[in-house]
């Protein structure tokens, strides 16, 4: 115990100082793996040698040898569990597999050392139902559940590294770079469901039950999820929308920001992301406003006062548009008479921004600031609410007022 308390303290105070020197590194798979494994790989280490010399001198190490075996054990858990974390997205579903992992392991091992497995396996082999004309076990199903998660896990591990070898490829067009790579996860998951059944013992012929059903189910609760799947290829496919589009949709104007076999991210501006369905964007009208150019026209409107000269004021907006990095230089920037309002004449700015993506409210805000001084420069004036009163006959007016007696109560 106190071997495995110092190899536990060891482990601790390394990582400890490692990943307060590099804390970028802690969500990276080796050197979680390392930590992960440290104490149970020091114990096992100092419990195996010490195990040799008391056995050297011939005293008893029985105990130390078991403690080295739970140790190794422990390594080996842990490395699984750390395996499934790196595979599987954050979530109940990672949290829900690693311990399943870890405590069918232990579970293995402890009735493995009390020498019950042997019975455990032929208590659940005994228990047998049919399906169709094949004989299914309790047995038979664990032992294919956990070729199924081992299988599964190993298919999205290839999944994973095919991933990030073709998003590599930037000469290919991002939607097809993750069609591909959308193809390579599912193609990989099915293959390895089909592989993992026959080892079991299951015969593939019982997934033509499992297939009825399936298709009851598509036709019900899952055409839904089937129209969002087969929509989600027909968007990458034909590449009407691409991640970092500017779109609005349903109301929602944002950025593609990414695209999955079920759903479309759009990001707006202010952050929020919202998760729209893929057979919303086939069923309902896109607006792309960078389907062919990402350039988007900004209108600014602007009011100055009567008597303004129209046509200086006019050249100062677009010398003001024109002296705004963000603003395009062609097509040039355009401003126009409006129309003759009530406390001024409305002026408008239009002007090509080539990079919505970076905000088009601060583009405004720096043209109308470079519009304000230069106003203030050539003696523009802009026009704010007023109203003029007029009393057209003053005698009449106050004809019929009566002034109050001295020390009346005033109204």
């Amino acid at each position: 115990m106190a071997l495995s308390a110092l190899a536990w303290w060891l482990a601790r105070l390394l990582f400890r100082r490692y990943f307060r020197q590099h804390p970028e590194r802690l969500e990276q798979f080796a050197p979680y793996v390392l930590q992960r494994l440290s104490w149970p790989l020091l114990a096992a280490a100092g419990l195996g040698v010490t195990h040799l010399l008391h056995r050297h001198l011939g005293e008893p190490s029985g105990w130390m040898l078991i403690q080295t075996a739970v140790m190794g054990w422990m390594a080996l858990t842990r490395l699984l569990a750390a395996g499934v974390k790196q595979l599987l997205p954050a979530g109940k579903l990672e949290r829900g597999t690693e311990q399943l992992v870890a405590w069918s392991l232990w579970v293995g091992y402890i009735s493995w050392g009390f020498g019950i497995d042997d019975f455990l396996v032929e208590w659940m082999d005994s228990i047998a139902f049919h399906v169709g004309k094949t004989k299914l076990s309790v047995w038979m199903l664990v032992n294919g559940i956990f070729w199924l998660i081992g299988i599964v896990l190993l298919s999205m591990w290839a999944s994973r590294l095919i991933e990030r070898r073709v998003l590599g490829f930037n000469h290919l067009d991002m939607n097809f770079r993750i069609v591909l790579v959308n193809l390579s996860r599912t193609l990989l998951v099915v293959v390895g469901v089909l592989v993992a059944l026959p080892v079991v013992g299951i015969d593939l012929t019982v997934l033509s039950v499992f297939g009825g059903a399936l298709g009851v189910g598509l036709g019900f609760g899952l055409q839904k999820i089937a129209s969002n799947y087969v929509s989600g290829f027909i968007i990458l496919l034909e590449r009407s929308i691409r991640i970092g589009d500017r779109v609005s949709i349903e109301n929602r104007v944002g950025y593609i920001s990414q695209i999955t076999a079920r759903y479309t991210v759009l990001k707006a501006a202010d952050g929020s992301e919202a998760l729209v369905p893929n057979d919303t964007l086939i069923a309902n009208t896109v607006v792309n406003q960078s389907y062919t150019d990402s350039s988007i026209w900004l209108s600014i409107p602007v009011q100055v006062a009567y008597g303004s000269d129209l046509e200086q004021a006019l050249q100062v907006l677009r010398d003001a548009a024109a002296a705004v990095p963000r603003v395009q230089a062609t097509p040039a920037p355009a401003a126009f008479v409006a129309a003759f309002a009530e406390n001024g004449i409305n002026l408008e700015l239009g002007v090509w921004c080539a990079d919505p993506e970076n905000g088009l409210l601060s583009l405004r805000s720096a043209v109308n600031l470079e519009i304000w001084h230069r106003f203030a420069a050539a003696g523009i004036a802009m026009p704010f609410p007023q109203r003029e009163v007029r009393i057209l006959n003053p005698s009449q007016a106050g004809a019929g007022h009566v002034p109050p007696e001295p020390g009346a109560p005033q109204p």
